[in-house]
């Protein structure tokens, strides 16, 4: 009854969440991309964050999206050793 009352564009509890996730993610990676010392290799890695998340901003399938997420999170991890392991 109350989904009724809800306007049309309105996101679902589990859209929502997972609409956090992505953005924390964004952040993430921007965070760990603002470390990476050259100034060119920052700004081609910003870039392509940025593109990767506008490409698949219209992807709605639950597990497609979860997908995405966790390659994501591999692939920040995998900056943050190299990041690691060039200022050691």
């Amino acid at each position: 009854m109350a989904a009724s009352r809800l306007p049309p564009g309105t996101l679902t509890l589990k859209q929502f969440m997972r609409r956090q996730q992505v953005l924390l993610l964004y952040r993430r990676i921007l965070q760990a991309i603002r470390q990476v010392p050259n100034d060119s290799d920052r700004k081609y890695l910003k870039d392509w964050a940025r593109e990767e998340f506008k490409r698949n901003k219209s992807a709605t399938e639950e597990d497609t999206i979860r997908m995405m997420i966790t390659q994501g999170n591999m692939q920040l991890k995998e900056l943050e050793k190299a990041l690691a392991l060039a200022k050691s």
